[in-house]
């Protein structure tokens, strides 16, 4: 039988066909030669796999990307942007800045880092930033999204853009693009009057500061409730939306509660919201908002500065609130107990004064209560008596001769005639001819009228009213 053999030339020998090709331990390895075909496969597959990873990574970054700007559509809608739009509009400079991005605020507080945080409560948290143009501002950052709150911050936003006073927070702008909106205002670096006044410290303000402070809170209401084209009620005055800058000057604060009141009303219906313990008591009965109730939130806010008592939270030994002990404590001769120390030391007849002032702000009935253009220039007359006659005393006006008599400052307000939001042509004309408008200043005009109603002015202040600047 012919046997089939198989040259192997590496090794010289010849081997069965029939046999397995073994070699033996004394034979070199056998060497597999891989076609050139495979090697490309091999190739075309590898990068094939990194071209498929690539393109793959590129779509889902494509996609989320598109995601992110339908959201951020989605939440521009949502927060009303068009409507806001559509309120700016009307000035372009405005339009340009209100609406902020969010790339932009991410930028200025570095990703809302927890560093940046200024404090917080129960809405929200408010970061500091420093925006492209290099201002400071503080960034207030809701916690939740309820259609409530988004119905106050586009009520904030349409006020406050509306609103130059130098006693009144800057609004910046606002940011859209989050499912929660935010708003963007000046930093104001002082905190709030309520952080200075409930201090652990040995002294908080004195009794300069709190009168100023007062006398410029009451500028920006009685600007509010008088000189917008649409007044405005702020509805939840107290001392913690009152904020301080670094000369402690008084900037108010947070008008998400705020409400327009047309010109030819006196006040509006509606849900009664506020804090508790400033909060109007004929508001809260009636749901009847009006100007007034600013005046009766403003009167308890004066309480606080006189003796440093929480409105929201005192209760006296018989358990009454602090407007009810304060008005006892009064009627009795008895204030010395309640004032805070520091009020005493610093405060002389004023004190009093402002008490008075204070009570005729919180008189149950609004029609009893003075308008915030009463409360500004009684405020005004207090801080000039104090500046510039060492006994406080006042001159008297006869109406006869226009000779002047001492006299003291009236006990209550609860006499004053109430006043329109425009004075009459017949007042405008008695004032007039008694002090030429050429050496009166616009505010002071109305300082003279009031006081010549009850026909006694601060002597020295008219004095000084009266000189030309």
């Amino acid at each position: 039988m012919h046997v089939l053999r198989k040259y192997i030339p590496y090794e010289n020998i010849f081997h069965d066909e029939s046999d397995s090709l073994k070699l033996c331990h004394k034979q070199k390895p056998c060497v597999c030669v891989v076609s050139g075909v495979t090697i490309g496969i091999g190739v075309a597959s590898g990068v094939g796999a990194i071209l498929l990873i690539l393109i793959v990574f590129a779509f889902t970054q494509k996609l989320k990307h598109q995601r992110k700007q339908m959201l951020k559509k989605k939440f521009f809608e949502q927060n009303r942007g068009r409507l806001l739009q559509q309120l700016v509009s009307q000035r372009a400079d405005i339009a340009e800045r209100m609406i902020i991005s969010l790339e932009e605020l991410e930028k200025a507080t570095n990703n809302f880092d927890k560093t940046r945080e200024l404090g917080g409560g129960g809405h929200g948290t408010v970061y500091k930033g420093i925006l492209s143009d290099l201002h400071v501002v503080a960034i207030k950052k809701p916690k939740m999204v309820i259609q409530k709150e988004i119905d106050e911050f586009i009520n904030e936003v349409a006020i406050l853009s509306q609103i130059n006073h130098r006693n009144v927070v800057k609004l910046y702008g606002c940011c859209l693009e989050t499912e929660v909106p935010m708003l963007v205002y000046e930093f104001i670096s002082n905190g709030t009057l309520y952080s200075h006044l409930h201090t652990h410290e040995a002294k908080s303000l004195s009794w300069d500061d709190r009168l100023r402070i007062a006398s410029e809170t009451a500028k920006s209401l009685a600007y509010l409730h008088m000189t917008v084209s649409m007044p405005i009620i702020h509805r939840d005055i107290k001392s913690a939306n009152i904020l301080l800058d670094d000369t402690l000057a008084a900037k108010v604060a947070d008008f998400g509660a705020s409400r327009y009141v047309p010109v030819d009303k006196t006040g509006v219906t509606t849900v009664v919201q506020g804090t508790r313990g400033y909060l109007d008591p004929m508001y809260l009965s009636t749901g009847r908002l009006t100007e007034k109730s600013d005046v009766y939130s403003f009167g308890v806010m004066l309480l606080e500065l006189l003796t440093t008592k929480k409105p929201f939270s005192y209760l006296s030994s018989e358990g009454d609130s602090l407007v009810g002990h304060f008005t006892t404590l009064f009627a009795e001769g008895n204030l010395p107990q309640i004032l805070d120390p520091q009020v005493m030391d610093g405060g002389g007849q004023e004190v009093e004064e402002v008490a008075k002032l204070a009570l005729a702000c919180l008189k149950l009935t609004a029609e009893g209560r003075p308008t915030m253009r009463h409360v500004e220039l009684t405020l005004e007359c207090i801080q000039a008596s104090r500046r510039n006659v060492s006994d406080s005393g006042l001159a008297e006006i006869s109406e006869e001769d226009g000779t002047a008599m001492s006299g003291p400052i009236p006990a209550s307000f609860s006499n004053i005639k109430e006043s329109s939001r425009q004075y009459s042509m017949e007042e405008e004309f008695l004032l007039s001819s008694r002090y030429p408008r050429s050496k009166l200043k616009p505010d002071n005009k109305y300082l003279a009228y009031i006081f010549l109603e009850r026909r006694i002015v601060p002597g020295l202040f008219i004095k000084r009213c009266t000189q030309k600047r």
